[in-house]
């Protein structure tokens, strides 16, 4: 599978899931105190996804890439299921999310470094 399917899939979800966030799940996350952490989870899922589309038109390093969709995966999705399960497990996993993020940035520094 390619970064521009990814992106669009990615993408698909993160407005998905704001959506849902915002009407179905509203009332229980303020309830729950919950509703900064489903906004962050959303705006960094979508900000990655629009990310990873701009790497899918360019000629930019992969590596970028891999590591913004698994920052996705980990930081995003780590929010998410912590959000609607309660499992605090899922808590420690979110800073290796941001790492993948960061490292994601980094390789696309280094990447144009060169040019």
């Amino acid at each position: 599978m390619n970064f521009l399917k990814i992106a669009a899939i990615s993408a698909a979800l993160a407005v998905a899931l704001g959506a849902f966030g915002a009407h179905a799940l509203h009332d229980q996350l303020v309830a729950d105190g919950t509703l900064e952490a489903w906004k962050t989870a959303v705006l960094y899922h979508l900000l990655h996804s629009v990310a990873l589309f701009s790497l899918a038109i360019g000629r930019a390093n992969p590596l970028a890439g891999w590591l913004w969709a698994a920052g996705i995966v980990l930081f995003s999705g780590s929010l998410y299921g912590l959000v609607l399960t309660g499992w605090s497990f899922l808590g420690p996993i979110t800073p290796l999310g941001g790492l993948c993020f960061i490292g994601g940035w980094l390789a696309l520094f280094f990447s144009r470094a060169r040019d």
